[in-house]
């Protein structure tokens, strides 16, 4: 079975993420909010580290619940950076909260993090055939554009290539390689 040429094959969790989730299309806000904070956490690591915190990352923000997390205050950063489950770096945990005020002020201007992301897309895929490591860009005229975007609302560790990376994980691109089974599986998805 041919999959992306980034998968690591020897890692089981990685696999499952790549055959079941990566680039599957998500509307679910508290889902594409979980995505946008997991690909800011990642940003300098690996995201198989942030794959094997997700669950404990799960757990600490209710959901990635984004009124609860809205909610939290420097105190609970103080908590966070506590938290071995957690990557400790000030600034990302501090940028989660934001994030979520940021996130319930877009939910006000446009109805849902749902409809503001896809929105950008024309609510339908972007379908690439990446070949090799090298088709694969870190970032796009359509990320920049989003990054730039949400700066402005005030989020934080949303820049191009975070963005362009969270595009592709939550399915709004379809960057599963040409020869991978998943490519076709998605390619007609919404």
């Amino acid at each position: 079975m041919n999959r992306c040429p980034w998968v690591d094959a020897g890692k089981p969790d990685y696999l499952a993420y790549h055959d079941n989730e990566w680039g599957v299309p998500h509307h679910d806000d508290a889902a594409l909010f979980e995505l946008l904070t997991l690909e800011g956490a990642q940003a300098g690591l690996s995201w198989y580290t942030v794959l094997r915190k997700r669950a404990h990352y799960r757990e600490v923000f209710g959901g990635f619940d984004i009124d609860a997390i809205a909610a939290c205050d420097e105190k609970m950063v103080d908590e966070w950076m506590e938290n071995a489950g957690l990557i400790r770096h000030r600034q990302k945990l501090a940028s989660t909260i934001t994030n979520a005020r940021a996130a319930q002020a877009l939910r006000v201007s446009h109805g849902s993090l749902d409809n503001y992301f896809w929105s950008w897309v024309d609510y339908r895929p972007i379908v690439n055939a990446p070949r090799t490591l090298d088709d694969y860009p870190a970032k796009t005229a359509l990320s920049d554009e989003v990054s730039k975007d949400l700066r402005k609302r005030g989020f934080k560790f949303v820049g191009s290539t975070i963005i362009y990376a969270f595009l592709q994980a939550a399915g709004l691109v379809n960057d599963h390689a040409a020869d991978c089974f998943r490519q076709t599986e998605l390619a007609g998805t919404r």
